[in-house]
């Protein structure tokens, strides 16, 4: 595998997607939850299931945080993910919105695929087209690998972008998102993680 491969997969990980180029071995494993304890390369988090959960980091691992930003901040062309649930009337409702920023653009694959926030939620990566005001929220048309789809934002959930982190985040409470690789003796290994800045937790 070559180098280039191994960043990229370990930065799509880090930004929470599901499909990725990701190291030989390995299973994708989702893991969301809080600090326990960061000890030289090794990362306890206690997962949102109550369960501690031990990570290995790579020796290069980087961190990534979240700040928040507002439905003005969803302009047409902007490049988002977005987690979302069917609703009775059929129409996709954010859960969260995530707005790439632009140095993501051809790194971040464009899709519609199932995801694990709750049940039945799916992420969506695509381009903004077009914002519509409704009574429900904004309205917000996208489109990704020439598909169409539509995604009510309402005005009270989280809406945040990725920015520089570094391991002074990893504090015991802090919020935190990690795309691990589950080994065949079920060791987790990362390279990246998507922690809470300044109050603002990591929503995905």
């Amino acid at each position: 595998m070559s180098l280039r491969s191994y960043l990229l997969g370990s930065l799509l990980a880090a930004l929470a997607l599901p499909a990725f180029a990701q190291a030989p071995q390995g299973t994708p494993t989702r893991i969301r939850g809080t600090v326990e304890r960061l000890d030289g390369q090794a990362l306890v988090v206690k997962s949102r299931d109550g369960a501690d959960v031990s990570i290995a980091l790579a020796p290069n691992y980087s961190v990534s945080g979240v700040a928040k930003r507002g439905i003005a901040d969803i302009k047409p062309g902007a490049f988002i993910a977005s987690t979302s649930v069917k609703g009775a009337d059929g129409k996709l409702r954010a859960l969260e919105v995530h707005i790439f920023p632009d140095a993501m653009r051809g790194q971040v694959p464009e899709l519609q695929a199932p995801w694990d926030l709750v049940p039945d939620s799916v992420m969506t990566n695509a381009v903004v087209t077009g914002i519509v005001t409704g009574e429900q929220g904004e309205l917000v048309k996208m489109t990704y690998k020439g598909n169409e789809t539509e995604v009510v934002v309402p005005a009270d959930i989280p809406i945040v972008t990725y920015v520089p982190g570094d391991p002074g985040l990893l504090k015991p409470g802090a919020a935190v998102f990690i795309f691990a690789l589950k080994q065949p003796d079920n060791t987790l290994t990362a390279a990246r993680i998507t922690a809470e800045k300044d109050g603002v937790k990591p929503p995905m």
